[in-house]
């Protein structure tokens, strides 16, 4: 059964149109949330994202958006990263000097090198190549396309937590799971069929 409210994180940045509209063609009812006192009232979390990092994570600060994801993910909601958003959870990012994240994940977030002799950023379609079971896959098959836009990738220093990996030059993290929170570094809201089962999935998790 598809849970029915879900707050999509408004921190000035993220893509929340098209990730609203996508829970709503499935029976989910979202509800943009900026004011971080009312995400307690929530199970389910989406911290979408599009734009820098350094940036974003300064946002988040400074409206207190940090501290309240962190009491969420503390009390057990399951909080999903798009993107940009996957990046925040991570140790700390190298775009544009050294910023710490939200530190979820043992992880860095790199950019794509450019003698890889590949276009940057990263955009188009391309492969999710399942590593583990989870019940965010239930139903889906690996290899299957999702849309990448992204210069940076995530490397996790713990393999247990990457769920799914896509080659692009390189192989990198483009699904994990610690837990309650999850992160994807494509776009399922653009990723047509693949992506809305990645939702629906995410939707159906009990909390």
């Amino acid at each position: 059964m598809v849970s029915q409210n879900i707050a999509i994180v408004d921190y000035g940045m993220g893509n929340l149109r098209s990730v609203q509209n996508a829970i709503e063609h499935l029976g989910g009812k979202p509800v943009i949330v900026a004011n971080p006192l009312e995400l307690t009232a929530y199970g389910k979390i989406i911290l979408p994202g599009v734009g820098a990092f350094g940036q974003a994570i300064g946002c988040l600060h400074r409206t207190g958006l940090d501290v309240a994801l962190n009491q969420c993910r503390e009390a057990g909601a399951h909080i999903l990263g798009i993107c940009l958003g996957m990046q925040l959870m991570c140790s700390f990012s190298e775009e544009d000097g050294i910023h710490e994240g939200l530190n979820w994940f043992a992880a860095q977030v790199t950019r794509f090198l450019p003698d890889l002799g590949l276009s940057i950023p990263h955009m188009g379609w391309n492969s999710v190549d399942f590593i583990s079971e989870d019940p965010i896959l239930a139903g889906l098959t690996s290899g299957s396309d999702a849309y990448f836009v992204h210069s940076y990738y995530v490397h996790c220093e713990d393999p247990t937590d990457v769920l799914a990996s896509t080659e692009y030059g390189l192989r990198f993290s483009s699904m994990v799971r610690c837990g309650n929170v999850l992160g994807v570094q494509f776009h399922p809201e653009k990723s047509q069929e693949f992506g809305l089962g990645i939702i629906r999935n995410y939707l159906e998790m009990p909390c």
